[in-house]
């Protein structure tokens, strides 16, 4: 099927560009066409009237956990779930994702390798879902953050066999765990876990296939660890400092901060175990401070939720990027931060991030402007992944007619 969308305005994200009235032309193949006017007259086209819309590209999440069910304690839930589980409520939430516009997400850890799974199945089309960039299981020091889920290894040796069994089982990049966490009970979130050495050896690995790699850092020490070790994005990053930031600039590192997932934790008192309570308030303006010290440095940021945390439903995205404009960011660059910056992360910035011609049409259109008000965002009226409208959230009448030439 062949899409030509009329009376639009086109967020391109390609720079600051936008057409105030435009068209697009698109179809499975990819974006034919884009601008004031399209030429349409060699297609068979249904024509989607986008008078007081705007088209972007479609969002990308660039930090969730497929499989974990986002209750108040998810590794405990996570410990007594089978494959079979988690799949079923991979399942689900693609479905979440799908209907708040977020086409793409970076899955950074799943017990099984459920998110490859599932990845191959969204591909091969037997299910509806957004695309999925999968880390499959982490790698963990023993007793390190996140174990419950992940593949525990010590020294180089080890270090290197998880990476190269991770990358043999189809991961599309490798996630480490730097530093302790809020959610593994007995871990300091700060404290260093795996060592420079340690998370080189990671890299290495992935950089022999062209893949990325993501590393779970709160403390300082464990953050640059990370970035000198050559990771190609660090998460979460609740305790920056000018060093961290210098070293990020200087490599390219991307900063993934999640800025949501500690805020609603606190947002439930008496629910989530108390350990997780204290330890968030412990660092919680810390990771205000150090976002808006590496926004104010110009450290490449990409917008991601750690949905599957507690209370962390899939498809609160805006609510992350909202929360990036309310610490200093512009509503364009929380907009590029969702968009042609997450695929700038997974490297695929060549055919994802922006409406331009050539690229796959993995689009959204909203009602009214997010440049004006990002919750335009939240309820997108059409969704489109690889030029198939997968949601929709509108009259039929939309959809005036379709075009014999």
């Amino acid at each position: 099927m062949t899409y030509r969308l009329t009376n639009v305005r086109i967020l391109t994200c390609r720079g600051d560009e936008v057409i105030e009235k435009g068209e697009v032309l698109f179809d499975e193949t990819g974006i034919v066409e884009v601008g004031e006017q399209v030429n349409f007259k060699e297609y068979t086209c249904l024509e989607i009237d986008g008078t007081g819309m705007t088209v972007l590209p479609g969002l990308m999440d660039s930090h969730v956990h497929l499989g974990m069910d986002a209750s108040a304690d998810p590794f405990d839930s996570m410990r007594n779930d089978g494959p079979e589980d988690l799949a079923f409520k991979a399942v689900q939430q693609g479905y979440d994702f799908l209907k708040c516009g977020i086409t793409s997400v970076r899955n950074l850890g799943t017990r099984y390798n459920v998110d490859i799974a599932y990845r191959n199945a969204v591909s091969a089309r037997g299910i509806n879902g957004p695309r999925v960039f999968a880390a499959g299981s982490p790698i963990v020091m023993t007793g390190g953050h996140g174990h419950v889920m992940a593949i525990e290894a010590d020294g180089c040796d080890e270090v290197r066999k998880a990476a190269r069994s991770q990358l043999k089982a189809g991961a599309d990049l490798l996630k480490v765990m730097a530093t302790g966490g809020v959610l593994t009970k007995g871990n300091e979130p700060g404290a260093t876990q795996f060592s420079e050495e340690e998370l080189r050896c990671v890299c290495q690995e992935a950089e022999k296939v062209s893949k990325t790699t993501a590393a779970h850092t709160i403390g300082t020490e464990g953050i640059k660890n990370a970035i000198r070790a050559g990771v190609t994005t660090i998460e979460h990053a609740y305790l920056l400092d000018e060093e961290a930031v210098e070293l990020m600039l200087k490599k390219g590192t991307y900063l993934v901060p999640t800025l949501l997932a500690p805020r609603l934790i606190l947002d439930k008192p008496g629910t989530v175990p108390d350990y997780m309570i204290s330890k968030v308030q412990r660092i919680i303006e810390d990771h205000k401070v150090s976002f808006q010290m590496a926004h104010q440095a110009g450290v490449p940021i990409a917008a991601g939720t750690d949905a599957g945390t507690p209370f962390n439903l899939p498809g609160l995205l805006v609510d992350e990027l909202a929360l990036m404009i309310e610490y200093g960011m512009t509503p364009y660059e929380a907009i590029h931060s969702a968009t042609l910056a997450g695929a700038k992360a997974v490297k695929m910035e060549q055919v994802l991030g922006s409406v331009e011609k050539g690229k796959r049409a993995d689009l959204i259109i909203v009602n009214g402007s997010p440049l004006e008000e990002i919750e335009c965002l939240r309820e997108p009226a059409y969704v489109f992944i690889d030029g198939r409208m997968l949601h929709k959230n509108v009259t039929s009448e939309k959809i005036t007619k379709e075009l014999k030439v």
